[in-house]
């Protein structure tokens, strides 16, 4: 039997160890980094939640991986985008995260229901909690190709303007970037002047957007402009039938979709609308003929 010293020694024993814990957790914390950087974006909303959980993976785990391993995921998330609101440790770290979740979050509902852990169900909500920052990112990526194939034209505008008025190609940008529309083309040109203000040429800094963004529209964008530095022809003609072009190929792409519209609401259609209206339609007859007998 515990007498009363034992028992207050037992909750002394537990005091200090609970603050001696939540000390080397502040500690910890403390030593924490606030991602290294203000020139960051704000992280993902899916990340937001978690992300003082996730900066303490990255500097504690994630920091550690290989140099090579970190060099791939930064230059994916430099392609996709990513790259001004997540670094590859905070990505990494990321899935770690979430996979801890998921798992933790489906043992608290196993032992709720029942007594029993559910392994194969818990292994399978950490994988989907591994996957779920690629989901992200590729939806991402899509909106964002999306957002940069149709701002392209009035960027092209803007460059055309600028550049007719006197201005040369790194001014042009400038400006379109100062009174351009908000968005991902906004941010890709600001790096493409960014790097021309550091010292790369122009078609230096051209063929970096183009490997960065990997679209067509943008390729033959900079293509055109590097050979039209390279010949000498005039810049402004050449931006000119770009805007143009683009502008004619998003017009096209808008009436393709216009188009395929109706071919995709075919399957809502005989599986949700023409039911129900058949049912409409027909459920008063059928009760007249109820009532009245057949």
């Amino acid at each position: 039997m515990i007498t009363d010293i034992e028992f207050l020694l037992l909750g002394l024993a537990v005091i200090i160890a609970v603050a001696s814990a939540l000390m080397l957790i502040a500690q910890l914390s403390g030593m924490v980094s606030d991602r290294g950087s203000n020139n960051l974006d704000p992280p993902p909303p899916m990340f937001r939640l978690v992300m003082p959980l996730v900066r303490f993976v990255a500097f504690y785990i994630t920091s550690n991986f290989r140099d090579k391993m970190l060099n791939e995921v930064e230059e994916m998330l430099q392609k996709n985008g990513c790259s001004f609101m997540l670094t590859a440790e905070e990505y990494l770290a990321g899935r770690i995260v979430f996979s801890m979740v998921a798992a933790f979050l489906t043992v608290v509902g196993s032992l709720n229901m029942s007594d029993e852990i559910n392994w194969l169900m818990t292994v399978f909500f950490a994988i989907l909690g591994w996957m779920l920052p690629v989901v992200w990112i590729r939806d991402f990526k899509s909106r964002r190709n999306g957002e940069l194939i149709k701002n392209l034209p009035v960027y092209l505008e803007y460059l055309t303007m600028c550049v007719d008025a006197g201005l040369n190609f790194a001014g042009a940008i400038k400006q379109a970037v100062d009174k351009g529309p908000h968005g991902a083309m906004r941010n890709e040109f600001r790096v493409v002047l960014r790097d021309i203000n550091s010292g790369f040429t122009r078609a230096d800094a051209l063929k970096r957007f183009e490997d960065r963004i990997n679209l067509v529209d943008i390729s033959v964008f900079v293509r055109a402009v590097i050979q039209a530095d390279k010949l000498g022809s005039s810049l402004k003609d050449t931006l000119s039938a770009q805007a143009s072009q683009r502008l004619n190929e998003r017009f096209q792409r808008a009436e393709k979709l216009a188009m395929e519209a109706p071919v995709k609401l075919i399957v809502p259609l005989v599986l949700f609308v023409f039911p129900l209206t058949f049912l409409i339609l027909f459920f008063p007859i059928a009760m007249k003929f109820i009532d009245g007998g057949f």
